[in-house]
């Protein structure tokens, strides 16, 4: 079904061209779009629309019906004078007609690239369904995954599908209510810096329509449509990984993700099981302030003791006072690079375990 708004537009439109008066109504006569207030003039088209006829003057007005597959869609009733009316009537018709069948066409790619990202198709009919729908299979692509905390208004879907129009080889939907997908064509020999330039270009378009806690993400490049699916669910986990351990980013590809990605993937029980075997029953973020901005600091100078006490703006020895103390109480001396790792894990695990528990 076409939106009233569109209607209204394609009839404003051929109003001002054509100068004649347009209204179009349903298939129970009532109005859903018009160029002014026909209704009170025109006569109710119930005998035309129980009569075999597809067009038909009624005192002075041109009536015509719009099919969709053969069942009544639409009336387009047309006045004005002179002999173009019945002429420009038809020519409305007409044109509302190809856009039931483009919209029913665009529908039908949308419900396919829904089941293709779901897994919900058979391989033979991804092939022959693309076919029908003239879309390639042996193209490479990338699905981009954009969730906003207000995606619920449907905006942010007409949006996005705004920024995308220039190209009728990519595809935006969406097939839950928390995130809006592109599948985006890259036959055009479209490398990784330019995808995450698109990415980064969607967030700057729904910034500028006042939506600015967009998150964007992408999966790897696949090469046939079969792997469209693969693609999506690695745009997912960079999405829920992303707000895990890079919170401070807004556009996040599956291929930066790291050690993040396997974090991830562990189950619970297992996590507390490597936290308690360290820390005991202690949780390493369980530590003072002012030992977890040292221990961050110290990993970010990559364990470099000078560095890192000049950034904390503290004395080297106050430093190395307090990594002691911590190894005292963990036993694990940071300045040692597999304790440093092995403590370092474990914060990202209990970041990991503290979100999943948020959610869950």
């Amino acid at each position: 079904m076409i939106s009233n708004q569109i209607l209204q537009n394609t009839v404003d439109g051929i109003k001002t061209i054509a100068r004649v008066e347009i209204c179009v109504l349903d298939a129970d006569g009532k109005e859903v779009a018009s160029t002014s207030d026909m209704s009170n003039d025109i006569t109710p088209p119930g005998d035309f629309i129980k009569s075999s006829a597809d067009s038909q003057e009624i005192q002075g007005y041109q009536y015509f019906k719009v099919y969709d597959e053969q069942q009544l869609e639409y009336i387009v009733v047309a006045a004005g004078a002179g002999e173009d009316t019945y002429t420009i009537g038809k020519m409305i018709a007409f044109q509302i007609q190809g856009l039931l069948v483009a919209y029913k066409e665009r529908f039908d790619k949308d419900n396919f690239i829904k089941n293709l990202l779901l897994d919900n198709l058979l391989l033979v009919d991804i092939y022959s369904r693309a076919k029908k729908l003239h879309i390639r299979s042996d193209v490479p692509r990338v699905v981009m995954l954009v969730e906003t905390g207000n995606i619920k208004d449907n905006n942010v879907l007409e949006v996005v599908r705004a920024a995308f129009t220039g190209s009728a080889r990519d595809f935006v939907t969406a097939v839950d209510e928390n995130n809006v997908i592109v599948v985006k064509d890259l036959s055009d020999a479209d490398v990784n810096k330019d995808i995450n330039k698109t990415a980064k270009e969607i967030e700057s378009v729904l910034a500028k329509e006042g939506i600015d806690d967009a998150r964007v993400s992408y999966g790897n490049i696949v090469n046939e449509l079969k792997e469209v699916s693969r693609s999506y669910k690695e745009a997912k986990m960079a999405l829920d990984v992303g707000k895990i351990f890079f919170d401070d980013r807004q556009v996040i590809a599956y291929s930066e993700l790291g050690i993040g990605r396997i974090i991830y993937q562990l189950p619970i029980p297992l996590c507390k099981m490597f936290i308690k075997e360290i820390f005991g029953a202690k949780s390493p973020d369980d530590f003072d302030e002012e030992s977890l901005t040292t221990i961050y600091k110290f990993f970010e100078n990559n364990l470099n003791v000078s560095e890192t006490s000049r950034q904390l703006y503290i004395h080297r020895n106050t430093l190395v006072y307090r990594l002691d103390k911590l190894q005292k109480t963990t036993g694990l001396d940071l300045r040692v690079f597999e304790d440093a790792i092995t403590f370092k894990i474990a914060l990202m695990v209990v970041k990991y375990m503290k979100y999943m528990e948020k959610y869950e």
